[in-house]
């Protein structure tokens, strides 16, 4: 049995959610988003709380069971309160800077590096070096958040490039000088 899939949902105040038989519309402060059940799943609806149910217990049924709980839950949070993801630029004369509603990196290449606005996606820059991507769809913001990310991945030896504000890397050792005691030629 599906744990995360028997919890109930808690609809927040300001956020409507409309059923047409397996579509889910969410509506909120920040935007919409729209979700469909597979056949094997339902929703019900209790006062303020929603409910998924499967139809059977078919290995594949309950696989999907919390998943698409989890999807709902996650679109009524992001359109009360939108999914952010931080990310930071690392590096000597590495910047970012936002033109319009298109991110400029300069990021160690000849020429500055341009990512263009996503429908559904904000961007914001905080000095000249941070990036914060926000968004009520909490996969889109993760998909572009990475998609800016391999950019510039981080370097392993010096740790330059794009990586998540809080992300911890492995930085490998460079060449080591031979230590004293060895043979002279």
């Amino acid at each position: 049995m599906s744990k995360i899939g028997e919890k109930t949902i808690e609809i927040s105040q300001g956020v409507s959610v409309s059923i047409d038989k397996k579509k889910i519309n969410v509506k909120g402060p920040h935007g919409e988003l729209t979700i469909e059940l597979p056949d094997k799943l339902e929703i019900l609806t209790r006062e303020n709380n929603l409910l998924v149910k499967r139809n059977d217990d078919e290995k594949k049924t309950k696989s999907i069971h919390g998943l698409y709980r989890q999807l709902i839950n996650n679109a009524i949070l992001g359109v009360q309160k939108l999914w952010e993801k931080k990310l930071k630029v690392v590096g000597t004369g590495y910047t970012v800077k936002l033109d319009k509603e298109d991110l400029v990196f300069k990021i160690g290449y000849s020429h500055p590096v341009v990512f263009k606005k996503t429908s559904g996606v904000k961007f914001q820059v905080e000095g000249n070096n941070k990036v914060v991507v926000l968004g009520c769809d909490k996969q889109l913001v993760g998909e572009i958040a990475y998609q800016i990310k391999i950019l510039k991945k981080p370097d392993v030896y010096k740790g330059k490039g794009i990586q998540y504000e809080g992300e911890k890397l492995r930085i490998k050792p460079g060449k080591k000088a031979k230590v004293a005691g060895g043979t002279v030629a």
